[in-house]
């Protein structure tokens, strides 16, 4: 029975499944999107948006904090040019964002097989979706009041008909 155990199999034994969950995410991180199964997609959502909260608590924590979250997402992912990736850029774009970190967009059927396809993607590098949002906010609020007032100009007197009757 398998009472009480929420996460895909994906068919695999667990060292295939992990092995493979690791190498999706490295393209998903190298390359931003890629095609694969919806059951696969949707596995590989749960494995990498941690693994992405991690990168991105990375750059508010102290050097200790920092390398050992590094050697996490390592851990999980075994390729240290996706880890570089992962900390550097994408860490950076998603900065601000508080989770949901990609997107999975079902494309059909596949040929051969009929198995469902679908494209999971990092939300913040699609440029077609974020094309008609405008780009982040820089405004800062003080909670200070005042400011610089603006003075109104002082108005040049010019002569009127009743100024020139007097």
């Amino acid at each position: 029975m398998r009472h009480g155990k929420k996460f895909n199999h994906l068919g695999r034994t667990a060292a295939h499944r992990k092995a493979m969950l690791a190498n999706m995410a490295s393209s998903l991180i190298e390359h931003k999107r890629i095609n694969t199964t919806v059951a696969k997609a949707k596995a590989l959502k749960q494995f990498v948006e941690p693994l992405i909260t991690k990168a991105k608590t990375e750059n508010n924590q102290t050097t200790e904090k920092g390398t050992h979250n590094r050697r996490i997402v390592f851990a999980s992912l075994r390729n240290k040019y996706a880890v570089t990736e992962l900390f550097g850029a994408v860490a950076e774009k998603v900065g601000e964002r508080p989770g949901g970190y990609t997107r999975i967009i079902k494309l059909g059927n596949r040929l051969g097989d009929n198995a469902d396809m679908a494209m999971i993607e990092l939300v913040d590098f699609n440029e077609l979706y974020n094309a008609g949002k405008p780009a982040k906010k820089t405004t800062r609020r003080s909670r200070r009041g005042g400011g610089k007032k603006v003075e109104a100009a002082p108005v040049a007197e010019t002569k009127t008909a009743d100024d020139s009757e007097e």
